[in-house]
């Protein structure tokens, strides 16, 4: 499987993963395997919860985002990326977190907003950052380890002033990263840990652990850490693109955030001829604040293949090196 294919696995398995658990957010667990007790038998698209079917939500609207950026500038342009977010937040999308839309709408410039929020609320380690980091693990996978982890705590901290939220977003950039190499995303992550701040490298050691379980997880999904070791959870106790995306929903809580992080280390695992069509088909990714504009499974996919060849380009790697 080439490296093209693979990062094409990554931004619309993510995508997928929001649109089916969005409707089951701060469900019980359960509650998707419930409603779909039959793998494979059609109808989880199913919209609900304001949601339309196949509908994502902010995670896949902020990662367009985010590749647009990266694309029409060239690289990585913080304060252009940080416009963006506030346009679209601007619109009232339909779904956004509550420290993302306080940093975006607080006034105060892209460098200091984020870092503003967190000495006032002394928490700001939801996964918002991670939720959204498909395309930029994708765009930057060939720069190599210390050129995307870089990226990726730079984005983060756009949003998330708490270094635990860039922690856990380096820490998937390095898992996609490696898988878009080729190689197995779990095998990785010894040496993504190795590259964790010592200050917080224990917390994820814990829920990284192969014998870490969800329901160990001493906060909610919705932080960051416990949501991504939910994920590669997801990831380690199953062995398709399905299955994992099934187990990351039916753990409940934060379902469409868990899910999108599973469905993209699941997408650089196994590719997207794994991802089933009727899954993709009723696919869209609306944009708030940018016109009429709606992403589908083509544009997703030539979105994924721009940031291939863009970060190839400027590093000089084979978009199609398996």
């Amino acid at each position: 499987m080439s490296r093209t294919e693979r990062a094409v696995g990554v931004v619309v398995g993510s995508a997928v993963g929001d649109a089916l658990g969005a409707p089951f957010e701060f469900g019980p667990p359960g509650a998707f395997s419930a409603r779909f007790p039959d793998p494979g038998g059609g109808g989880e698209m199913c919209g609900g919860g304001g949601w339309e079917p196949g509908e994502a939500t902010d995670d896949t609207q902020m990662a367009v985002l985010v590749a647009d950026s990266l694309r029409e500038r060239g690289g990585l342009d913080l304060p252009d990326v940080f416009a963006r977010f506030q346009r679209w937040a601007a619109a009232e999308p339909k779904d956004i977190g509550l420290q993302t839309e306080d940093v975006l709408t607080n006034g105060l410039p892209w460098d200091r907003a984020a870092a503003h929020h967190f000495r006032v609320n002394h928490r700001a380690a939801g996964n918002g950052s991670l939720m959204r980091a498909s395309t930029s693990a994708v765009r930057f996978a060939a720069a190599g380890r210390a050129v995307t982890t870089d990226a990726a705590r730079r984005l983060a901290a756009l949003t998330h002033g708490d270094p635990a939220a860039w922690e856990g977003t380096a820490v998937f950039h390095e898992l996609v990263r490696s898988a878009l190499s080729g190689a197995d995303p779990l095998d990785a992550l010894p040496d993504a840990l190795a590259l964790v701040h010592p200050d917080h490298r224990e917390r994820y050691a814990t829920v990284l652990a192969p014998d870490w379980h969800p329901d160990r997880a001493t906060e909610f999904n919705g932080a960051v850490w416990p949501c991504l070791g939910s994920a590669v959870w997801a990831l380690r106790a199953t062995d398709s693109f399905e299955g994992a995306v099934r187990a990351a929903i039916d753990l409940g809580g934060d379902t469409d955030t868990v899910a999108a992080v599973t469905g993209g280390l699941a997408g650089a695992r196994y590719g997207p001829a794994a991802i089933p069509a009727r899954w993709t088909d009723p696919l869209h990714v609306p944009l708030p604040g940018f016109g009429e504009r709606v992403l589908r499974l083509p544009e997703l996919v030539d979105l994924a293949r721009g940031l291939v060849e863009a970060g190839a380009r400027d590093s000089g790697v084979s978009a199609d090196l398996g």
